[in-house]
Parts: structure tokens; sequence; C-alpha cells
């Protein structure tokens, strides 16, 4: 076991609570994916476990041992990609590089092999002695993830490693941390308000809503939890609230949102609600309609009631 929080409460200003009660693992060689809307307490428990925040009471062990924010062996074996991008701009890439593993301690010939194993991983080999400032979204974001990996720590974290990059790069890093976990047998905890990246990645989810745990479980066991739900998308050329709010009101749906322009629709399994549901749509031109397997987006549109990206209750 890398990672154990049990029973964690976690309140800001004495009355604000973040985590209520947070149970979470991470095992050796796996990926773990971390959902929640914003203000769930993703950030929180991510501070817990790297040491920036003490809790009020539970338990916080990494490798085995007691979290207190001042344990340096346990810290050195942490590597933290931060959401935003925490790369000096003016020094080149490699002079980053440098920098920050010489913050984990490395020096001479052993930092120089670990640079240029980095610069590898991370497609930058032939760019190195360029000042990020020149980089492109993607390549700052592996940048960043490189400086992370520099001591070869046994528990990585990304905080939303891929926000405001191209579908390419996205791909790229989602390919790297995949082959990461698998060939180094390191422990990766992945936060992401893209859902279908946890589900491509993941070998086992965290839901988290208002500091709480409310499933958990590979993407199949978490799916298998709803899989008796229609899930109906239909697209129309004029879409309203006041229509979302009509098909909220049918007595078999049970989640329904508005995503630009197309309805999103769970409703209960062998209801028939599709000719309602066309009738109420009708008058906005319907253009396609589909119906669905469930997906992790689902499950979480299920438990929460919530979009995660906008963190919008439905």
């Amino acid at each position: 076991m890398i990672v154990k929080l049990k029973d964690v409460i976690k309140r800001y200003q004495g009355e604000l609570l973040a985590l209520d009660y947070f149970d979470f693992e991470v095992q050796k060689g796996e990926v773990v994916g971390l959902l929640g809307p914003n203000g769930a307490g993703k950030t929180t428990a991510i501070n817990a476990i790297v040491g920036l925040h003490d809790v009020d009471s539970g338990e916080v062990e990494i490798f085995g041992k007691r979290q207190n924010g001042s344990n340096l062996e346990v810290r050195r074996r942490i590597g933290l990609v931060t959401q935003d991008v925490t790369v000096y701009e003016h020094l080149s890439a490699y002079e980053n590089l440098l920098f920050f593993g010489k913050l984990y301690g490395l020096r001479g010939e052993t930092l120089k092999r670990r640079v240029d194993e980095v610069a590898e991983l991370i497609g930058l080999k032939n760019r190195l002695h360029e000042a990020p400032k020149k980089y492109s979204g993607g390549m700052k974001r592996r940048l960043n993830i490189g400086c992370a990996l520099l001591h070869q720590p046994e528990l990585i974290i990304m905080d939303e490693p891929t926000v405001g990059i191209d579908p390419q790069s996205r791909n790229y890093i989602l390919e790297f941390v995949k082959e990461l976990a698998k060939s180094q047998d390191t422990a990766i905890i992945y936060t992401s308000h893209y859902i279908e990246e946890v589900q491509a990645i993941s070998d086992r989810v965290y839901i988290i809503d208002q500091g709480h745990i409310i499933a958990k479980g590979t993407v199949e066991e978490l799916i298998d939890k709803i899989k008796g739900d229609q899930r109906i998308t239909i697209d129309v050329q004029s879409p309203n609230e006041e229509a979302l709010d009509e098909i909220a009101d049918l007595a078999d749906v049970k989640e329904a949102r508005l995503d630009a322009n197309t309805y999103h629709v769970v409703a209960h399994a062998g209801a028939p609600v599709l000719d309602a549901l066309l009738a109420k749509l009708a008058p906005l031109r319907i253009m396609n309609v589909q119906n669905h397997q469930a997906n992790l987006e689902d499950v979480f549109l299920t438990l929460t009631g919530k979009t995660l990206r906008d963190g919008g209750a439905r």
C-alpha cells in the first residue's frame, strides 16, 4: 500500500468541512482517478497526501509512515505535477530540469543522466535548450511533468495535467501516464475535469462530492451500478432551458441536462419515455436521436446530479 487515508476530517476556519470521514487508498503500480466537481475536496485530499495541510482527525499514511509534513524521507519519494505550470519561463528546459533535480538532491553525473532520460521520456530532447516561453501549451505541460519525475518518485500525483492543451498533446500525456505506471511500477493519482481521460487510464476511480467518497471501484464496476438505466441523447436545432425543465419533470426521467445543442437524458430501464421526449422536443427541430451505453460520465451525473466540468446541478 502506497497511500492510505482513513476517516480523515479536514475543516477550514473551524467550520467549512472539506473532507468528511474520507477514505482513500492507492497501491503500487496502479493509476487511481480522483473525480469531483470544483469544491469537492480533491485539492484538500492531495495537500493532505503530500503533507502541505494537516488534518483535524483521521490517519494519513504514505509508504506505511504517518504523513506529518516534515518527514523528508516521505516527501522525497513523491512527485507532484501541479495544475498550474510551475516552470521558469526564461530558463531553458535543460536548466529547469537541472534546477528541479537539484531540489531533490540529485548531483553530478546522476543528475545529468536523469535529465537526459527524462527529456527522452517527455519527448523534448531536441528542444531542450530552448526557453519554455517559446513552447506550445502542450510542451510546457510535458516539461512540467518531467520536472516532477527526475528523482524517480514512487508516487506521482497529477493534478489536472492537461488543462488548456490541444487534443494531440492530451493524447500524448495520457499514453505517457499509462506507460509510466506499467513500466516503472509507479503509483499514480490522477485528477481531471475530463472524465474520458480518467476512464481511459485508471485502474480504479474514486468519485468525491462535498468531501465524501460517494463511489469507488474499477470503471467497469462503477458503470455496472447504473447499467440498467437508459441513456438517450437528442440533438436539436433550437435548444432552450424551458424544454429541459419539462423533460426533467417526466415521471421516468432520473437525470437531464443540456450541453450546447444536445439534451442528455437518463431514464429508468424499460420505461417508455422516448415518445414523450420526442413530443417535448419536436418544436425545437430534432436533428439526431441516440441510445448509448453507459460510461463514467453517466455514473458521475447519476450519483452527484452534477456535470463535472462546471459542477452545475440539474
